[in-house]
């Protein structure tokens, strides 16, 4: 009888150890950090003071360059449609490819329960965090599917002018003829004409975009971090916040006092400034393509500097928001155990070889600041390491302990900015591609881009001509390379799974 007790109770003890097994495992998931997710829109990497924009103030995300560590060579993939952020966007979610990521939006669109369980939000729910987003999403999953707590979900821009015009053929019409299209235009496009062109104000409330519903919608997306902050204050559970802005996507709009920062005699037109990119039909970025409509044909140098001057004020409107982020975080005792990341979506042309959006294969348009700060995140650090931006998804992972799944295409750059890893995980190349217009491989220092449309290929050392001014796919002395660095992106292509043939192009070019 004696020997029942002592295995009773020895079967109590066991019982409660295993009862507190849980509570001890929840003690370590409070230990997990808290991952801070700051998201731009249309964020070229050349538009952050710290990182050498003299003209741009930049004061609270050049808080992140110092406190933690810079990716300097961080890209996107580029876009299956004029939209590239949908790409980007959906990539981010998925952990995906490009062309594994558009196949995504049927099962998104059903909502397909595996589908949403293997998004980004679904898998830091599954590892203990609290998640919120709030501000830009256009994907086709349902936020309120993939994240616990959602706000203010915002549409891919806010709304412009552009539907309005009743005839677009005879605009496009009159703008490649050359004939005066200034009443046929919509309202904040095809702008400046000219220097007593004031057909539209980015501080006129009146037109609606960023300031529909009464308040800029930087502001209410920051204040809608700042509600998250304060819950997340008082919760054991660690945080996933998803914040998520539309600026500085056009219509750019911002206060009178962030204009009146900005002098358009003191904004440089860019280096590689063109009145027009002579490949522009081929490669997709027609008159008709909106973001191109934004400024006038030919390009001016008064109307890249009006939009150079929106744009940089638009940014800094948006950096007084994180800024009130940022100081909220360190008030609520949780910044000590946060991993902050920001980027953009993609970069954005402004002038740059005569484009103003953002279908391009050229750096302005694919790469994009990438930072992160954390507990063991080296300060002032940059890592010239090419990346993906949807590198972040895996990271985050990473930190989290998650096991990264096998359908993760994407990898974490902890490491590297730890400086624990010298060379990164794309060795083969970076890849990129807009519609069936263009592709690109970027490796070893050099830029391959293909025009299929027109079997052209252009070849950039990235090293010695940043900006991307000197094609050298016709020099002699380039020959092997171009043809070993366009067989290197048919291999890539296989990786990607994508569907454009690149092959005649290559026949009729190497053949």
């Amino acid at each position: 009888m004696k020997s029942c007790h002592v295995l009773f109770f020895c079967t109590l003890l066991l019982l409660g150890a295993c009862q507190h097994r849980p509570d001890d495992a929840d003690k370590e998931a409070v230990k997990s950090p808290n991952i801070l997710f700051l998201f731009a829109d249309d964020f070229t990497y050349e538009a952050i003071h710290a990182l050498g924009n003299e003209v741009i103030e930049t004061p609270n995300l050049d808080r992140l360059v110092r406190g933690g560590t810079t990716f300097t060579h961080a890209y996107n993939m580029g876009g299956w449609n004029g939209a590239i952020c949908v790409a980007s966007r959906a990539m981010m979610i998925s952990g995906r490819y490009i062309w594994q990521a558009q196949q995504m939006n049927a099962p998104w669109t059903s909502g397909d329960s595996t589908a949403m369980q293997q998004t980004w939000g679904r898998l830091m729910e599954g590892a203990g965090y609290d998640t919120y987003m709030t501000g830009k999403w256009h994907v086709n999953a349902a936020p309120d599917q993939v994240f616990k707590e959602v706000r203010h979900v915002r549409s891919g821009m806010p709304r412009d002018h552009w539907g309005t015009v009743p005839d677009k053929k005879e605009l496009i019409e009159a703008v490649s003829a050359g004939r005066d299209y200034r009443d046929l235009r919509p309202k904040g496009y095809f702008r400046p004409l000219d220097i007593n062109d004031h057909s539209w104000s980015s501080a006129d409330t009146s037109n609606g975009g960023y300031w529909a519903g009464g308040k800029h919608w930087s502001e209410v997306v920051r204040d809608d971090a700042l509600d998250f902050l304060a819950d997340a204050k008082n919760k054991e559970n660690p945080f996933f916040m998803y914040v998520a802005f539309n600026a500085p996507h056009d219509p750019r709009q911002a206060p009178p006092s962030f204009l009146d920062r900005y002098d358009i005699d003191e904004i440089p037109v860019p280096e590689n400034w063109l009145p027009e990119y002579p490949y522009k039909e081929a490669i997709g970025n027609t008159i008709g393509l909106r973001d191109e409509a934004l400024a006038p044909f030919p390009r001016t140098e008064l109307a890249i500097k009006t939009h150079l001057k929106e744009y940089y004020a638009i940014i800094t409107h948006l950096d007084e928001q994180i800024g009130k982020i940022l100081d909220s975080l360190a008030a609520s005792g949780k910044m000590e155990n946060t991993y902050i990341f920001f980027t953009g979506d993609h970069g954005l042309s402004v002038g740059h070889h005569g484009l103003m959006g953002k279908q391009s294969m050229f750096d302005h348009s694919i790469r994009v600041p990438l930072m992160i700060s954390g507990p063991d995140i080296p300060k002032g650090k940059l890592v010239d390491e090419d990346v993906y931006l949807q590198d972040i998804m895996a990271s985050s992972l990473d930190l989290a302990h998650i096991e990264k799944p096998s359908y993760v295409a994407f990898n974490s750059f902890l490491d590297l900015a730890k400086g624990k890893q010298e060379r990164g995980h794309y060795e083969n190349g970076i890849y990129g591609a807009y519609m069936n217009s263009q592709r690109m491989i970027r490796k070893d220092g050099f830029k391959l881009m293909v025009y299929p449309k027109i079997n052209k290929i252009l070849l950039f050392d990235m090293n010695k001509d940043p900006m991307e001014m000197n094609d050298l796919s016709q020099e002699p002395e380039y020959a092997d390379r171009v043809k070993s660095m366009f067989e290197d992106l048919l291999k890539l292509q296989e990786e990607m799974d994508d569907p454009l043939d690149l092959k005649p192009v290559y026949s009729e070019i190497f053949m």
